[in-house]
């Protein structure tokens, strides 16, 4: 359903395969969960960059291992993604139809509608 390719300007991303539809699955991968603890020892890797915050005080972080861990943000996004506490994944859902061809992205604030700031140079 999807690949890993080149997003101009922005390195990696993931685009479709075939065309999704709205509300469809794109991907729910497994996360491997990093204690509070141990966070910091993450951000100072490259990985900092690549982990979401996890359990209800989001003091952990939770490393994706799916394809969509290279999904790349947007403001204007065509999917989102839903954490899964009680089954350790995070699901990717397209909130649109998406095109064959087609980068899939989502808003890493979290909300699809958030325009806040984000923590990197945001791409568009």
């Amino acid at each position: 359903m999807i690949r890993v390719g080149d997003s101009h300007g922005k390195g990696r991303g993931i685009f479709a395969l075939r065309s999704i539809a709205s509300g469809a699955t794109i991907e729910e991968a497994p996360v491997v969960i990093v204690p509070e603890g141990e966070v910091a020892h993450v951000d100072a890797t490259v990985l900092g960059d690549y982990y979401f915050l996890w359990g209800e005080d989001e003091k952990q972080a939770a490393v994706l291992l799916g394809l969509c861990s290279l999904c790349n943000h947007s403001y204007r996004p065509n999917a989102r993604f839903v954490l899964h506490p009680d089954r350790n994944t995070i699901q990717f859902v397209a909130l649109r139809e998406i095109s064959e061809g087609e980068e899939v992205t989502a808003n890493y604030n979290g909300d699809p509608e958030s325009r806040a700031p984000v923590w990197f140079v945001a791409v568009e």
